[in-house]
């Protein structure tokens, strides 16, 4: 019996100093994912000793010989039984270069939804392709999904190259059809790698039965990948979270607004804008865990202090004068339906973004995407049903102040959630805010009640 032990912390640096690269995993049933990432962490050295003889012996128990390492992350009992990923699993590994929260996402197409949750926060997905099928419809939906998602880096892992004979024609073959396709859906980054999950060829190791392929291996890769989302690069956006007031007499005039920086650099000295209100105030300090500093950037948590004494509440959004998001009540978005309850024009909703919740109406439904027949559109639809993708048209009780998606992911995301008892329905992407057209009736006026 192995004894593989974990080594995350005792023999790698200090993980604290190194970046975080989150990442999914995604592609057709039995194309290899759960193989793939327990291979990952068992060649890592990312697993403990008790996990591996837990695999071990549920491995006997179903008559298998050696340890099958997809039970390292096919964690659900019946995910166990059947063989096959139901639900998102995550795991948390640290090389000495690079700390990973990776999410092993399901192939089934009735489980889109939860390859849209696993891919929402992923600056890396890794698509799995049989060498033995090629790209398949499934492939096609997933690079789709990781398109619309905007998740910035996408690697081809071509598996069983072992069962394609390890020939260099296959994969090439295979490697060009999905470039192309991933090209043509606006994906920026795309990196083909051939391995057998199976037999550990080019996952961490590079791999003796290819010796013409002179790439990385799949860790290679993920350790020297650009973080894609950098944040601290977006415009500024602070989404306030809570409001300090000691009213002590050590701090009598304190008030401050806690929350997370989502984007950008804020700056003491910034004139900024307080959304949706529209006052205007100049930052007078920053207070990060306890300290007062100059600077603080995305992803830091910290309490804003302004010069002027402005209404400022949970759910408002601070963000430099000069480069404010535009508010609006009216809002068109790409949505993927969660929930077994269909979405229809005229349901009325909760719109969770940020730290602020507003009551909603679903003017319509334009279109949703075809996930069985090359992505086209339907136009019209009468609903949306679960892990269905289209688009809405919202209008919102309050005016919001949302990124297009394409600009921010952290604040052009949102969703929509059952007023009555709090289910999350709807995963939004807000399209380009689109001002009402001269003439026409505000919110108030045209019908919609809230």
């Amino acid at each position: 019996m192995s004894t593989t032990t974990g080594t995350t912390t005792a023999e790698a640096v200090d993980a604290s100093a190194t970046s975080l690269l989150r990442f999914a995993t995604a592609g057709s049933v039995d194309d290899g994912k759960s193989t793939l990432v327990g291979r990952l962490l068992h060649d890592s050295k990312s697993v403990l000793a008790d996990q591996l003889e837990a695999v071990e012996a549920a491995s006997a128990r179903r008559g298998q010989d050696t340890p099958d390492l997809a039970l390292l992350t096919d964690g659900l009992r019946a995910e166990r039984e059947q063989g096959i990923t139901i639900d998102v699993a995550y795991r948390y590994f640290a090389t000495p270069r690079r700390r990973f929260i990776l999410a092993d996402t399901p192939g089934h197409v009735q489980y889109t939804r939860n390859m849209v949750t696993g891919a929402s926060t992923a600056d890396l997905t890794v698509i799995l392709v049989d060498a033995r099928n090629g790209v398949v419809e499934q492939t096609r939906r997933h690079a789709a999904v990781a398109a619309l998602l905007r998740v910035p880096h996408v690697v081809l892992a071509v598996n069983k190259m072992d069962l394609a004979g390890h020939r260099e024609s296959v994969f090439a073959g295979i490697a060009e059809e999905f470039t192309s396709y991933a090209a043509s859906l606006g994906i920026p980054d795309i990196t083909a790698i051939p391995i057998s999950a199976l037999n550990g060829d080019n996952v961490v190791e590079p791999s003796a039965h290819m010796d013409w392929y002179g790439g990385p291996t799949v860790l290679e890769h993920l350790e020297s990948v650009p973080v894609g989302m950098d944040e601290a690069g977006a415009p500024p956006r602070f989404p306030v979270q809570y409001v300090i007031r000691p009213q002590s007499a050590e701090h009598p005039d304190y008030r401050g607004y806690a929350g997370q920086i989502a984007s950008g650099v804020l700056r003491v000295g910034d004139p900024v804008t307080v959304l949706p209100s529209g006052l205007t105030s100049t930052i007078s300090g920053i207070d990060a865990l306890g300290d007062a500093v100059d600077e603080a950037r995305a992803p830091q948590s910290v309490t804003v202090l302004l010069a002027d004494d402005l209404d400022i509440s949970r759910g408002d959004l601070i963000a430099p004068t000069a480069a404010a998001p535009a508010t609006t009540q009216d809002v068109e978005a790409t949505v993927c339906h969660l929930h077994e309850r269909a979405l229809k024009a005229g349901d009325r909703v909760l719109l969770k973004h940020a730290t602020r919740t507003v009551k909603a109406i679903v003017k319509a439904l334009p279109y949703k995407i075809d996930l069985t027949h090359d992505l086209a559109h339907l136009d019209a639809p009468e609903e949306l049903g679960v892990n269905d993708i289209g688009t809405v048209v919202l209008r919102t009780s309050e005016p919001l102040p949302l990124d297009p998606y394409a600009v921010s992911r952290r604040t052009g995301s949102f969703l929509l959630v059952d007023p009555a008892d709090g289910t999350t329905l709807t995963a939004g992407m807000a399209g380009e805010a689109f001002a009402r057209p001269a003439g026409e009736a505000s919110a108030a006026e045209d019908g919609w009640d809230f």
